[in-house]
């Protein structure tokens, strides 16, 4: 069965790809938003119910393929400005698990 993403990512390319899908998961994050606001779930069970989804794992993994997409594209990969931008989506990465980790 053929995803939608499937049929998008095979008729353009990355970058409209992303055009599509990053509205998409920004919509789903909304809609999980308003499930909580309109729940009666506490805290501990909100948070429990995400790390269960392992929502900060998925988040952190945009992150993480960003960067590895950064650095497979740089003509130097030791030019200052390439690993500024490598190291603050990996840092960015590291925060959404840390964060995740403390609740």
């Amino acid at each position: 069965m053929e995803t939608s993403a499937e049929r998008t990512g095979a008729a353009a390319g990355a970058g409209e790809e992303l055009a599509v899908l990053a509205p998409a998961a920004a919509a789903a994050l909304n809609l999980l938003a308003d499930a909580v606001r309109r729940g009666r779930a506490d805290q501990d069970g909100i948070v429990q119910a995400l790390k269960d989804a392992r929502v900060d794992e998925a988040f952190a993994r945009v992150f993480d393929a960003a960067s590895e997409r950064v650095m497979e594209a740089a003509d130097d990969p030791y030019d200052i400005d390439v690993r500024l931008d490598v190291d603050n989506l990996s840092g960015a990465a590291t925060d959404i698990r840390r964060t995740f980790d403390w609740l």
